[in-house]
């Protein structure tokens, strides 16, 4: 069993890969993968202004607006408002994409995976759940709230603040408890 346990506060902004806005990484496999070589890639993104989205070849993803009122997402041409907070919004990455915010600045969680090599669930979680990898692949949970506990089976547990996530491979390291909500997102090979 692998646990690591990723700080939010360890993060650095950087700019995105079209230099739009930043991004915190939050995790990416394999670790250190630029923006061309990851298999499955999660991060936060700030976005505080309209604009184009960097394209992503081969790449589906995945968007959760974490903070804000949403935006109108431009797919391929195609309009997708996005403003139910915390619900997962699936769409390739290799289309040409365009966001507007649709009240002010948001937060976006953004899972990225090669659609050849990986696939991803992501779902928003309230409350208690156990963190099941699967076999060959990986879990990662992302606490929206302060004061989320991942207690192991053995007992003893490690407080969750806001944005802090834990990734896991192998075994399961236990049962997440949340005080608000996470998100929960699963890999598994393609």
């Amino acid at each position: 069993m692998t646990v690591t346990i990723l700080r939010a506060a360890d993060r650095t902004p950087v700019p995105w890969k079209n230099g739009g806005g930043t991004v915190r990484e939050i995790a990416a496999d394999p670790e250190g993968a630029g923006t061309d070589a990851f298999d499955w890639r999660v991060s936060l993104a700030d976005v505080t202004a309209d604009g184009p989205f960097s394209a992503f070849p081969g790449v589906d993803r995945i968007l959760t607006v974490v903070e804000g009122a949403g935006m109108d997402l431009v797919v391929g041409g195609e309009h997708h408002i996005v403003d139910e907070p915390l619900w997962p919004h699936g769409f390739p990455g290799d289309l040409p994409t365009e966001g507007f915010l649709l009240g002010g600045p948001v937060v976006n969680l953004n899972v990225m995976h090669r659609r050849a090599r990986t696939r991803a669930e992501t779902a928003v979680v309230c409350g208690t759940v156990r963190l099941l990898p699967p076999e060959g692949g990986a879990v990662l949970a992302v606490s929206l709230d302060d004061g989320a506990e991942l207690e192991g089976d053995g007992g003893g547990g490690v407080r969750l603040d806001r944005y802090d996530a834990v990734l896991a491979a192998g075994e399961s390291p236990g049962v997440l408890r949340t005080m608000g909500q996470a998100v929960l997102i699963t890999f598994s090979g393609g």
